[in-house]
């Protein structure tokens, strides 16, 4: 990258590599061959008073289930003005962050999974609930869009958890840890129909040994994620497909999560990783994965529905729970503490934990790292980090500590819901917003905390010497260069800046005058935010 010189001068970039295939580089005004990110603005929120499982997302409308009973405007304290009663489900304007006063509605229980139906007039959800507004609704309910009303007819009674969802406009997919429904044996997995719950016999897959997550379908393919190790009593760990008309076990050539251990470790546990979250683009399947002990998969991947051939494979450590592709940016929600996989950010002593990601759709390298344990993969296509890292606040409602666990959005605005406190250090609780740069106040710019430049006499004049800071959306800054109370840069330097990678640069001032001078570093994004770091100790020419 050139750098534009102002006054006659000589300038020195200290490790000024080009960005390398895989690593982080985007932004809200990325280079071109990068897809842009939203703001990490945080807009203002509904918020609510426990912990959101999972959200989707109907025209403007973001429906939101989980363990609360209030939910409040965004800025006001928990139990303020304007704070009503939800119980366990809510829906908020994703343009404008408000609550909905016209879908109103109490689970008896927690909600883990909501889906809407392809054409947008249901919303259906599941979870451990017995009960919707005092009605039997076991574990699973569907509500309709247009008027916010609990579908009454469709009631099927599902005897135990559902964690999982997909659907057709005529049938409903549902996956969990149950083993009948309508009084019918079923095996963590069935299919009634969208007209009035009834059981549709001819679909019968069985996840063998484990508990279902996560669902996904495309064409005559349902995308099936979750623990079990068996798919209709074949090996397939973790995912694999069966057809959505019979059930029967389809090809799947991909091995993402692999098989759980067989033998325990020092502490007397068995590793395993397991799909939490599926979603389909473009006849792409992108999947979030959970890794339970050291080293086990816990990253993201994207395979191809209708064969399920590996299109990448992201081994950052850290466990992702919920995934959101948005035209050529997949966003991601969970804790990642180490992607050097990517040729990103390192683990840190004390874990240093992000709690949202994005990425690009596509592979732009290949893996950086070692495998991890009992990978499948080495050296497999991974997709490019790009520079997006709001701070969510570490929430304990769930005793998990983490922060957000669901995403949703629309090419305007991604949502995320979890049980975090504040979002980049103010209070929000819950559920949060971010939008494009078009929608975006664009406040956010390159952090504080830049110490002073270091000035050294040399022979060719004073050499000012500083580390660069970093920018939760924007990847390129610009570092300008002031000397004494000047408010005009001597030189102006754009260059890649990351938190796990802050530039070092060198300026040489040949034309200072005679005397004492001081020098100060201004730093600005590429739309507009600045910050300026204090000066150096003066130094005679």
């Amino acid at each position: 990258m050139r750098a534009g010189l102002g006054t006659a001068a000589a300038l020195s970039l200290v490790g000024a590599a080009l960005l390398p295939a895989g690593t982080a580089g985007a932004d809200t005004m990325p280079p071109a061959t990068l897809p842009a990110t939203v703001s990490a603005d945080p807009l203002p929120t509904a918020q609510v008073n426990g912990v959101v499982w999972s959200m989707a997302t109907v025209g403007n409308t973001v429906y939101a289930t989980g363990n609360f009973t209030k939910a409040r405007p965004a800025g006001v304290r928990a139990g303020g003005a304007g704070e009503v009663a939800r119980g366990n489900i809510m829906a908020f304007d994703l343009t404008t962050g408000k609550l909905s006063t016209s879908f109103v509605h109490t689970l008896d229980g927690q909600g883990l999974r909501l889906m809407a139906s392809p054409d947008g007039k249901r919303v259906y959800v599941g979870g451990d609930f017995t009960k919707v507004d005092g009605k039997a609704h076991n574990h699973l309910a569907a509500f309709d869009t247009t008027t916010g009303a609990l579908i009454d007819s469709f009631a099927p009674n599902v005897h135990n958890r559902v964690r999982a969802i997909a659907a057709t406009n005529s049938t409903v997919y549902v996956g969990g840890n149950f083993f009948n429904v309508n009084g019918k044996a079923r095996t963590r997995l069935a299919a009634v129909k969208a007209s009035d719950g009834s059981n549709i016999d001819t679909w019968r897959p069985v996840a063998n040994d484990d508990e279902v997550y996560a669902l996904a379908v495309s064409g005559d393919r349902v995308i099936v994620g979750g623990r079990f190790q068996q798919l209709n009593g074949q090996k397939q760990v973790g995912i694999g497909a069966v057809s959505a008309t019979n059930g029967g076990t389809l090809p799947w050539s991909s091995k993402p999560i692999p098989t759980k251990a067989t033998e325990p470790d020092s502490e007397g546990k068995y590793g395993f990783s397991y799909v939490t979250d599926l979603r389909i683009q473009d006849g792409v399947v992108y999947g979030a994965a959970d890794g339970e002990r050291y080293h086990w998969f816990d990253g993201r991947f994207a395979a191809k529905a209708d064969t399920g051939a590996l299109v990448w494979l992201d081994n950052c450590y850290g466990a992702t729970y919920g995934i959101l592709p948005v035209g050529q940016t997949v966003y991601s929600v969970g804790h990642p503490h180490d992607c050097s996989s990517l040729g990103a950010f390192p683990e840190t002593d004390p874990k240093t934990f992000h709690r949202t990601i994005a990425e690009t759709f596509d592979a732009r390298g290949t893996d950086h790292a070692k495998p991890g344990t009992n990978s499948n993969y080495s050296k497999q296509p991974i997709p490019a980090l790009l520079d997006w890292f709001p701070k969510l606040g570490m929430g304990t409602f769930t005793q998990q500590f983490q922060a957000a666990w669901a995403v949703t959005g629309n090419s305007g605005y991604v949502a995320m819901g979890g049980e975090f406190p504040n979002v980049n250090g103010k209070a929000q609780a819950g559920l949060v917003r971010f939008a494009v740069k078009a929608k975006a106040p664009n406040k956010v710019g390159p952090t504080t905390g830049m110490k002073a430049p270091t000035v050294t006499r040399t022979s060719t004049g004073l050499k000012v010497s500083w580390k660069g800071t970093w920018d939760m959306d924007n990847g390129w800054l610009h570092y300008e260069v002031l000397r004494d109370s000047s408010t005009t840069a001597l030189t102006s330097v754009k260059r890649l800046s990351q938190f796990w990678a802050e530039p070092s640069m060198t300026f040489t001032d040949t034309k200072a005058p005679a005397g004492k001078h001081t020098y100060r570093i201004r730093v600005k994004d590429p739309l507009g935010n600045t910050i300026t770091g204090p000066a150096s100790a003066a130094v005679t020419r």
